[in-house]
């Protein structure tokens, strides 16, 4: 069998794409699949548009007759994995400055990309309809494969003894989680709102995330006089554990193409919400589906489920077992069939 070469620019434990090819290869390891991943040569300092220009020199000049499998927008890709979504709708949602080389370049990339590859995976069908609705693209080209994940063991009372020592919290404590990096986008004001106008006073809420402008964030919950419920504390290496312990995962992103905290919180039997603009919305019910990041509609479902116990850990474990659906070896099931096709 030929080698698959994954394609994706950035080599970061934390970002959702890196996360999802972190998992295939292990699947993919597995079942002895000869593959590759190709991360880029080119020095992090360097600004983003060009970085992302040199990495398209780096694979299409040196592709041949290699087998690409890209999870990158590129010029020269076989079969291209849309997990980044399509920027030409990110930036009809999101106002970003005219002057930044990036768009433009990503735009156009965008466009060779969707056209050039031989078969399109999308992550969610909000994914593929943007594609079709955007460029134009055959849904004959296009199918539908969410995300994939491990199951893992919870040990609640393991990760809760260990938070407790680090953070004041108690057991009988309702807990909050938001989980994610770039808090304008991913709703983190919302978030805050949304936990200042909860019932529970004396729930506590997590924010784990890398942020550079976190002080603006701190800030508001000062102002929204949260901020003796709501703990920032930075990214963690530890993640799982703050899933473990939480009751509530609430995720009220402004544009996400599917979000793979979506899935580990039900993994973790956490009840959650996030909004339709993100397409890990479509394997939730819709009652925990917001219609935007500013609706605090979604309040009554929360202070409901934080009062009744019972009814809140009803909806926990189903979670977990509808994340059972979707685990990275089903993913790459669906994934070789697709590759075999082209290979």
């Amino acid at each position: 069998m030929r080698t698959i070469y994954f394609i994706r620019e950035r080599k970061n434990k934390f970002g959702g794409a890196e996360i999802y090819l972190s998992r295939l290869s292990s699947a993919l390891d597995e079942h002895s699949t000869n593959h590759k991943i190709v991360n880029s040569i080119f020095p992090k300092f360097l600004p983003s548009w060009l970085r992302a220009i040199l990495f398209n020199f780096q694979v299409c000049l040196t592709k041949s007759s290699k087998f690409y499998f890209s999870l990158d927008r590129i010029a020269c890709p076989d079969i291209y994995r849309a997990g980044d979504g399509v920027h030409k709708v990110f930036l009809s949602i999101e106002k970003k400055s005219r002057t930044n080389l990036l768009h433009p370049i990503y735009l156009f990339l965008e466009k060779q990309c969707f056209n050039k590859a031989k078969y399109i995976i999308a992550n969610s069908q909000m994914v593929k309809n943007e594609i079709i609705n955007t460029y134009g693209i055959s849904s004959k080209k296009i199918t539908v494969i969410y995300n994939g994940i491990r199951q893992k063991v919870i040990n609640y009372q393991q990760s809760f003894d260990k938070l407790s020592k680090e953070f004041s919290i108690k057991q009988e404590q309702k807990i909050l989680l938001y989980v994610g990096s770039g808090f304008k986008r991913k709703g983190v004001e919302e978030f805050l709102q949304i936990v200042a106008k909860l019932e529970d006073s004396s729930l506590k809420a997590f924010v784990v995330g890398k942020e550079k402008n976190i002080e603006y964030y701190q800030e508001l919950s000062l102002k929204l006089k949260i901020d003796d419920r709501v703990i920032f504390t930075g990214p963690r290496e530890d993640v799982d554990d703050f899933y473990v312990i939480s009751d509530v995962f609430l995720f009220p992103t402004h544009y996400e193409p599917f979000s793979n905290v979506v899935l580990e919180a039900m993994s973790f039997e956490n009840a959650v919400f996030t909004t339709k603009q993100n397409g890990a919305s479509e394997i939730l019910n819709d009652d925990f589906v917001m219609n935007d990041s500013n609706d605090f509609s979604i309040l009554s479902k929360i202070n409901k489920l934080l009062k009744n116990r019972a009814e809140l850990e009803n909806v926990k474990k189903e979670n977990r077992l509808d994340s059972q659906q979707f685990s990275i070896e089903f993913n790459l099931s669906k994934t070789l069939k697709i590759i075999n096709k082209f290979l």
